[in-house]
């Protein structure tokens, strides 16, 4: 199974508009979204009653009130401040880090690290068509890990007639941004032609790149900047990246997202770019 990645170095460039119209136009039998901070691909993709996975994390500490002997030096080299007082000692969930030190300094053995719930996997199924996601806990840390089970459950749990998979990626530069550019076949990046756009392409690049991975560039709402635009085509020139399409900035196009559609529901300027976008991505992928 092909894996086709869309991701971008920032938020908010178009990433999940471009995504959904890509699995809408190759009908794909498997999909992803990897944004497990806030995941939103399936208010396009219209589906419901998804089965849901606890996931877990990095162990958190927890403190038996019955064996606490209160001498404070879990507190006390807690470097994140996560244990407080309140007549009893109570670890707080959302700073604890789980780097195990109050278990350690613990003289009585009250302390003990135990699994803590970081978040759902939540899995679609129609037919022979899955669709693999996740939302993590506010608050949750390790998110590279569950971009990891998110793809691990869409492979796991596709047909043998799913020969294609589109990939909505992590937003960013982060870790969850590397676990959704692990193993997959081609990588298409939707920069911004914005200031901090262009830059965080780059850099977005760069990371690719050490992972090996094919990539293609396409820019939306090219036409807000041109000269930034203009910019982005001669970078992807000069460094051999195959440049494969501009979206304009569209209305019509806001207006379908807004109403639960894809951009290739509809017939509008930005939905026919990127059908061409999505052509060319294709002819790279199988190239």
């Amino acid at each position: 199974m092909k894996q086709l990645l869309i991701i971008s170095g920032k938020g908010g460039t178009g990433k999940t508009t471009v995504a959904s119209a890509f699995i809408k136009l190759s009908q794909a039998k498997a999909y992803a979204d990897c944004d497990v901070d806030a995941p939103n691909l399936h208010l396009i993709m219209n589906l419901d009653n998804p089965k849901f996975t606890d996931y877990y994390g990095m162990k958190k500490a927890s403190i038996d009130t019955d064996k606490c002997i209160k001498c404070d030096l879990c507190r006390q080299n807690c470097r994140f401040d996560a244990i407080n007082i309140d007549n009893i000692y109570k670890v707080n969930k959302y700073d604890c880090e789980g780097c195990g030190v109050c278990e350690l300094v613990c003289p009585a053995l009250a302390v003990s690290m135990v699994d803590d719930k970081a978040g759902n996997l939540m899995l679609y199924s129609k037919e022979d068509t899955v669709f693999s996601t996740a939302e993590l806990k506010m608050g949750s840390g390790n998110s590279g890990m569950l971009v990891t089970e998110v793809k691990k459950q869409m492979k796991l749990n596709s047909s043998k007639a799913a020969d294609l998979a589109i990939i909505d990626g992590s937003p960013g530069l982060g870790c969850p941004v590397i676990a959704s550019i692990s193993g997959v076949n081609l990588a298409v990046i939707v920069a911004e032609p914005s200031v901090s756009g262009i830059s965080d392409m780059k850099r977005i690049i760069e990371t690719a790149n050490s992972f090996k991975t094919r990539l293609a560039v396409c820019i939306n709402k090219y036409d807000t900047n041109m000269d930034i635009s203009h910019d982005i085509e001669i970078y992807c020139k000069e460094n051999n990246i195959d440049f494969i399409g501009k979206i304009p900035f569209d209305l019509n196009a806001v207006k379908a997202i807004n109403n639960g559609y894809s951009i290739v529901d509809i017939d509008c300027a930005a939905g026919r770019a990127v059908q061409n976008i999505y052509n060319k991505s294709i002819d790279i992928l199988y190239c």
